[in-house]
């Protein structure tokens, strides 16, 4: 299985030398297994993906943890949404509220966008996740609610013996830096179990985290512990603050190491990355 992060930043894009080194787009992953891919959000890095070279098939299956727009910034730009001989399956969460498609539609129609959604022309399935575990291929992706204000879901996914925790934007406990004694009481523990590869949300350092509880994102420092204690072999820190230079990040980044002494590698995401699983 092979994981290319193509955005890594929260929030909103950049697009200077401020954030050049990690990544100036926002949240994108593309898992590939054999002759099949899955696309994890569809914010500014999904426009880098060439859907043209190496996948034959028309079907693209993209799927939202949430709908912040940092993660679906991509989609009102994304080309084959406009290809008539595309099928598109964007998997989402369940609301109670309101539909997947209705909410989607608060975007992806005027006054926001001039074309509704209605009207593009793609073969456009929409699919509402809540949790879940289902095949789709050789893969077997599973789907949970996690802790970030609105219906925001993590993602399992499996390809063989080989297994990714995608959790772009996690507040694994609110106000606490430090976890639960009891793994049922700590979010997304179950996606994040013994997988092979963690990709975690680590917006904060230590002291903004301490300001900004509840606000759905983890510290550097938490996302780390959550790793060990969930026993995930490899960690990519992931959701990069735009307020962060790159200087600033790779200071954090550095902090972390020198003060910790976890029996896992632990990296930074870095926008263009390719990971061999």
């Amino acid at each position: 299985m092979k994981v290319k992060l193509h955005g890594t930043r929260g929030s909103y894009p950049l697009s200077s030398d401020f954030g050049k080194t990690y990544g100036g787009n926002t949240p994108c992953v593309e898992v590939i297994g054999g002759s099949r891919r899955l696309i994890l959000d569809a914010g500014t890095g999904i426009l880098g993906i060439d859907f043209d070279l190496g996948h034959p098939s028309n079907r693209i299956d993209i799927f939202l943890t949430h709908l912040h727009m940092d993660h679906i910034q991509g989609l009102a730009f994304f080309k084959p949404l406009f290809n008539p001989s595309n099928e598109i399956h964007l998997w989402g969460p369940q609301d109670s509220t309101s539909s997947l498609q209705n909410r989607l539609n608060q975007y992806l129609s005027p006054p926001l966008f001039p074309i509704p959604l209605r009207d593009i022309p793609s073969k456009l399935h929409i699919h509402e996740l809540a949790n879940t575990t289902m095949d789709l291929g050789d893969f077997v992706l599973t789907s949970e609610f996690i802790s970030h204000p609105g219906p925001t879901l993590g993602y399992r996914i499996q390809h063989g013996s080989k297994t990714v925790c995608y959790l772009p934007d996690h507040e694994p406990i609110i106000g606490r830096s430090r976890l639960y004694p009891e793994d049922e009481w700590i979010s997304g523990f179950d996606l994040a179990h013994e997988v092979d590869l963690l990709i975690h949300d680590a917006q904060y350092n230590k002291k903004e985290y301490k300001s900004k509880p509840g606000w759905g994102h983890s510290s550097i420092d938490l996302a780390a512990r959550f790793c060990d204690r969930t026993k995930a072999r490899r960690l990519v820190l992931f959701h990069h603050d735009p307020a962060h230079s790159d200087k600033q990040i790779k200071k954090m980044f550095e902090k972390l190491i020198r003060k910790t002494d976890y029996d896992f590698p632990i990296e930074l995401a870095v926008q263009g990355q390719e990971i061999e699983i």
